[in-house]
């Protein structure tokens, strides 16, 4: 919980540094809400007993609660960045160890209202980097991709237009799966032609940055089709933005992706590291997944940890819950996976070295336990905003004490005996230091005490 504290924290000052509001949604809302908004994910969805004719479900994300937040509150809210940090919940198969929950956070970040394009797309990526930046969680890397440019690929293909989500879905499966297991998912499971499959395997398999932006221009046959188009021009203007924001090392254009929800309308991404992807085998090949024998839990020595952080533009959500066409507000906005990102951190750290409390000074007593006087200095110390403690015994051995300092980190120590406050002296130790012997540490006057603290903790 500390760890998980410390990454709230870091990624709530990056939220607030960008100017964004928070909001409160409920956990749970009608059945009719959240259906149809995630295609093939919808079955992971919780639903709730029938309680005298609503039907309810657990959100799925926090995504379509903000939609509907802004639906009925649209006059007010026009334009807002806002940020949530709350639980949500799916019916999914667990891998603790990676992240892989059915209750967890998410950490969302979305700016609605309507902008000229890519300006706060770009701003929305540069806040996901800056996140993972800060949360210190190693080398990543951004994918980014465009649904239209998706849907043009599609299209172009031949792939019919009541196909084009599953076909999108099945493309999505890309970082997961190889080449063939994805085409034949495309061609047995939902029926496309196995020529139209290959053709699509020709764009889905690029990648790149910039260059392959203006490669794709050079596609007549791909420039030809209007959703195309908008999305290749959306993109020139993406990275332009990108590059004066300074993440343009850390972004990669990758036509594969496609992230399955069904909401998105226009830029996509999701950020991954080297443990997103299952784990290789001896060959360099990609471990298939796996269930243990008897057991509904996935074998998470073949699961990777999965995206990290991601998030695209959906411009049509919130119409979906308006009751005219005015009520619509395009938004795009992104989603940290606080889960998978503090199974990545736990795997750098010590648990030992993780200092659980926030406790700056353990007052201490030698000999006569003096209590009283302990439970004096500490209150004093909570008065001046100084975090203190003290051991609950009436005549504690001196031992127990250091040791209490010593388990939870606590760098400074009050000691008091009875000659030392009958010549109204306390002695400070700093415990971090291990020089000095255990009855040492510097004599000051007992009125000086908080200001010395204060200044040694930085506070005065």
């Amino acid at each position: 919980m500390a760890i998980r504290e410390k990454v709230f924290s870091t990624i709530v000052s990056v939220f607030k540094k960008h100017g964004a509001v928070t909001i409160d949604t409920p956990v749970f809302e009608l059945k009719e809400i959240l259906s149809g908004k995630y295609g093939e994910d919808s079955k992971l969805i919780y639903d709730l007993d029938d309680q005298g004719g609503e039907k309810c479900s657990l959100r799925y994300d926090l995504t379509v609660p903000f939609a509907r937040f802004l639906a009925m509150n649209g006059s007010q809210y026009q334009s807002i960045k806002r940020y949530q940090i709350a639980k949500v919940y799916r019916r999914d198969q667990p891998a603790m160890t990676k992240g892989r929950m059915r209750e967890f956070y998410q950490c969302d970040f979305d700016i609605a209202g309507v902008y000229d394009p890519m300006i706060a797309d770009s701003e929305v990526v540069k806040i996901m980097c800056e996140c993972l930046t800060a949360l210190d969680i190693g080398e990543y890397i951004v994918k980014i991709n465009h649904r239209k440019i998706l849907d043009g690929i599609f299209q172009i293909c031949g792939v019919p237009d009541s196909s084009i989500r599953p076909i999108s879905s099945a493309v999505d499966k890309l970082d997961k799966l190889p080449w063939e297991d994805v085409k034949k998912e495309m061609t047995e499971e939902k029926g496309l032609d196995p020529n139209i499959a290959d053709r699509i395997g020709e764009y889905v398999k690029l990648k790149g940055n910039k260059e392959l932006v203006d490669k794709l221009f050079l596609d007549q046959s791909l420039i030809s089709n209007n959703n195309a188009k908008a999305g290749l021009n959306d993109m020139v203007l993406l990275f332009k933005y990108l590059e004066i924001f300074g993440v343009l090392d850390k972004i990669s254009f990758d036509l594969s992706l496609a992230r399955g929800l069904d909401y998105y309308t226009g830029i996509i991404y999701e950020a991954v590291t080297e443990q997103s992807g299952p784990p290789k085998s001896k060959d360099g090949n990609q471990m298939v997944r796996k269930t243990k024998k008897d057991s509904d839990e996935l074998d998470e020595t073949t699961v990777g940890v999965g995206s990290i952080a991601a998030g695209g533009r959906y411009d049509n959500l919130v119409g979906m819950f308006a009751s005219n066409k005015k009520g619509n507000i395009p938004c795009v906005g992104v989603s940290i996976g606080v889960e998978r990102v503090f199974s990545i951190l736990l795997q750098k750290v010590s648990l030992e070295q993780v200092k659980a409390n926030e406790v700056e000074v353990y007052v201490m007593a030698v000999a006569d336990g003096l209590l009283e006087d302990r439970m004096k200095i500490c209150s004093e110390l909570w008065d001046a905003g100084i975090k203190a403690e003290f051991m609950y015994k009436n005549k504690p051995k001196l031992q127990p004490q250091f040791s209490v300092c010593d388990r939870d980190q606590i760098p400074f120590a009050v000691i008091i005996g009875r000659d030392e406050l009958n010549r109204g002296e306390v002695r400070i130790k700093d415990m971090r230091s291990k020089e000095q012997g255990e009855g040492g540490g510097a004599s000051i006057k007992r009125s000086d005490m908080v200001n010395e603290l204060k200044k040694r903790l930085g506070k005065a």
